[in-house]
């Protein structure tokens, strides 16, 4: 993907109003966003922020153990990489891709330029970080709270709403990293969601057949975080 970039390729962009995205449009550079591939690691200091395109990136805490839980998800409804405009330069979690694809990455200095100019993209990554933040609650409560297969249901929902087509190549051991728990465990939810007709899952691809019935199964954690994107960041406000 050497092409010029595509405001419409991610929604946080293309909410961007016009001077600002020409302003930003040469400074970004396409790169590509293979699986596993770790854009930054706990406690080290970030040199880009990342706009995804058609890749899923899973923001992750690892314990000292190596035991590691999936606190937020990240597409092309957002970026990684917050800490480096909120002004921390670092965060404890690691960001990783769990489905490969492509994106937009921009400079550190560029994007703190661009949020200290304090006009529209101040207000709209702000805005993002609220919503993001409370994906990463939502996370915590339904880890705590609800059963294995809605937390499969919420995280394949969330997957979904990231990526065009509804299919995600994503191994069951992968899974059960991200939501942390056993792979015995993933092993029976996956299969009880495909008993059921909505999912089908081989050789690590899983594919949504009744999308529907999952948001009749998922807990009430997905529409709290999906109503909280849709009312701070309306679509494509720019286009």
């Amino acid at each position: 993907m050497n092409t010029a970039p595509d405001q419409s390729a991610n929604d946080l962009l293309a909410s961007m109003p016009a001077p600002e995205w020409q302003r930003m449009a040469p400074l970004l550079e396409v790169v590509d966003l293979p699986l596993g591939l770790v854009l930054y690691e706990s406690g080290s200091k970030m040199s880009h922020v990342y706009f995804p395109i058609n890749a899923i990136v899973s923001l992750l805490y690892v314990m000292e153990n190596g035991a590691s839980a999936e606190i937020a998800v990240v597409g092309k409804e957002g970026l990684v990489g917050i800490a480096l405009f909120m002004g921390g330069e670092t965060t404890p979690s690691r960001a990783v891709v769990q489905s490969a694809g492509h994106g937009y990455r921009l400079r550190a200095a560029d994007i703190k330029d661009e949020f200290n100019r304090s006009g529209p993209v101040l207000h709209l990554l702000l805005r993002y970080t609220q919503a993001l933040i409370t994906q990463m609650a939502q996370t915590a409560v339904c880890n705590r709270h609800h059963s294995l297969d809605q937390q499969l249901c919420r995280w394949l929902l969330l997957s979904l709403d990231r990526l065009s087509g509804n299919e995600l190549v994503m191994t069951q051991e992968l899974i059960a990293n991200m939501l942390g728990v056993r792979r015995e465990g993933v092993t029976e939810a996956a299969l009880k969601l495909q008993k059921l007709g909505m999912i089908r899952y081989a050789r690590g691809h899983i594919t949504v057949l009744d999308r529907e019935a999952l948001e009749e199964r998922v807990c009430e954690c997905y529409a709290v975080v999906k109503k909280e994107y849709d009312r701070l960041l309306p679509h494509r406000l720019a286009v």
